[in-house]
C-alpha cells in the first residue's frame, strides 16, 4: 500500500471528521448560493408539467408552509447535486491512502464515469421522460377533473424519478466491479440477459409512475447500459491476464529462485516492487538500437573477464581429476551445463523471443529483475515493455 505505516484510530477519525467538515461547509456554501434563486429554480423543475397543463390550471400548494419549503428543499437538494463531484473526491481521498496503485488506477475511472453516468440519467429523465409521461398523464384526466398538482407532491414525484433514473445508468460500472472482484465472468452475464430483461422491466415498474410509457423508457436503457458494461468487463478482462501472468510467474521466482541468489525471497521482491516502481519516473524506454549497444557492451566486459580469466588458467593448478572406475580422469563439464550468469539469461532471453518463447523469456527476465545490476535491469525493463506492447 502506498501508506506503509499503519495510523492509530484516532488518526482515521480526526481525518474522517476533516472530510466530512468540508463536505457540509460545501454543501451549505452551495445552498446560500442557490436558496436566493430556490423559486427560479423549482419552475425550471416543473416546466415539463406546466407545458402540459390544460389551459387555466396552475400548480397549487396544499400546506402553509410549502411555497417557503419546497423551494428551500430545492435548493437543498440542487447544492448536494452539484457539490457531488467535490464530495467524492473528499471521500476518494479519504480511502485512497489504503489502496494499491493497480487499485487507485482502476478506481479513478470507474468513480468519474460513475459521476458522469449519473447526471446523465438524470438528464434523459428531464429532457426524455418528463415530457412524455406528464403529456399521458394529463391527457387520461376524467371529464370535469381539473389537473392541478401540488408542489410538494411534485417535487418528491420528479426527485424520485431523478434519482431512480440516476441510479439506473450506473449499471455499467456495477457490472464491471462485479467481474473484476471475481463474482461473476462476462459469459456468465451473457448467458442471463433474458433474466436481466426481465429485471429490467420489474425495476421500472417499481420505481416509475403506473405507466408503460416510464416504465418502458427505465428498462430500455438499464437493458442497453447492461450491455455496455459487458463490452466494457471483456475489455478490461483482457488486460489483467498477462499481469496475473507476471505475478504468478514472478512470486514463484521470488520463493525458488531466490534460495539460489543472495538473499530471502522477501528480499528480492522488495528489489522487484521497490527499485522498479521508485525508479518509473526516471526510467524511459530504450530503443532497439540502444538495446542491441547495450548487449554489445556486455559481450564485450565478458570477452574481458574471459580473457583475463583465461591468463589466470594458465598459472593456475592442474585441472581437478575425478576417479572413475578406479582411474583419475579430468573433469569433464556436461554438456548441458547452464552458467548462472545474468549476461547469458539476458542472451537467452533474446534467443527465445526471436523463437516466440515469451513465457519462458518472461520467467528468466524475472531472474535478471532480481539478480542483476542496474543495467541489467534496465534491458530487462526494455524487454519487459516491448513484450506489453
Amino acid at each position: 500500500m502506498s501508506n506503509l505505516e499503519e495510523q492509530p484510530l484516532i488518526s482515521h477519525l480526526l481525518e474522517l471528521r476533516t472530510r466530512v467538515t468540508r463536505m457540509v461547509i460545501a454543501i451549505l456554501v452551495l445552498l446560500v448560493v442557490f436558496f436566493p434563486f430556490g423559486n427560479d429554480i423549482y419552475i425550471f423543475v416543473a416546466a415539463p408539467l406546466m407545458d402540459v397543463m390544460p389551459e387555466g390550471t396552475s400548480m397549487i400548494a396544499t400546506q402553509v408552509a410549502s411555497p417557503f419549503l419546497t423551494p428551500f428543499k430545492l435548493a437543498l437538494v440542487t447544492a448536494v447535486f452539484v457539490a457531488m463531484p467535490y464530495l467524492l473526491h473528499q471521500l476518494w481521498s479519504f480511502i485512497a491512502p489504503g489502496l494499491y496503485q493497480h487499485e487507485k488506477r482502476l478506481a479513478v475511472p470507474l468513480l468519474a464515469s460513475s459521476i458522469l453516468l449519473f447526471y446523465a440519467g438524470a438528464a434523459f429523465a428531464y429532457f426524455v421522460v418528463f415530457p412524455l409521461v406528464f403529456a399521458f398523464l394529463t391527457s387520461v384526466a376524467p371529464e370535469g377533473v381539473a389537473v392541478a398538482t401540488d408542489i410538494t407532491a411534485y417535487l418528491d414525484f420528479v426527485l424520485t424519478l431523478f434519482f431512480a433514473f440516476g441510479i439506473s445508468f450506473e449499471v455499467p460500472i456495477a457490472t464491471i466491479l462485479l467481474v473484476l472482484a471475481g463474482m461473476t465472468t462476462p459469459d456468465k452475464l451473457a448467458q442471463k440477459r433474458p433474466f436481466v430483461v426481465v429485471g429490467a422491466f420489474i425495476i421500472g415498474m417499481l420505481l416509475t409512475p403506473p405507466d408503460v410509457i416510464s416504465q418502458t423508457l427505465l428498462a430500455l436503457p438499464i437493458w442497453l447500459l447492461f450491455e455496455v458494461g459487458i463490452f466494457f468487463s471483456r475489455l478490461l478482462k483482457r488486460k489483467p491476464k498477462a499481469s496475473e501472468e507476471e505475478k504468478s510467474i514472478g512470486g514463484a521466482l521470488t520463493t525458488t529462485g531466490a534460495a539460489a541468489a543472495s538473499g530471502s525471497s522477501e528480499a528480492k521482491q522488495e528489489v522487484y516492487e521497490g527499485e522498479y516502481e521508485d525508479d518509473d519516473d526516471e526510467y524511459r524506454p530504450l530503443t532497439d538500437e540502444e538495446m542491441e549497444a547495450e548487449l554489445d557492451a556486455m559481450d564485450d566486459d565478458e570477452d574481458d573477464e574471459s580473457e583475463e580469466g583465461d591468463d589466470k588458467d594458465d598459472e593456475a593448478e592442474p585441472t581437478e581429476l575425478e576417479t572413475v572406475d578406479g582411474e583419475e580422469k579430468p573433469f569433464e563439464v556436461p554438456t548441458d551445463f547452464v552458467p548462472d550468469a545474468v549476461d547469458n539469461k539476458l542472451e537467452w532471453i533474446m534467443t527465445m523471443r526471436e523463437e516466440g518463447r515469451l513465457r519462458e523469456a518472461r520467467k528468466l527476465l524475472y531472474e535478471v529483475l532480481a539478480e542483476g545490476n542496474e543495467t541489467q535491469k534496465k534491458v530487462a525493463r526494455n524487454i519487459l515493455d516491448q513484450f506489453d506492447t
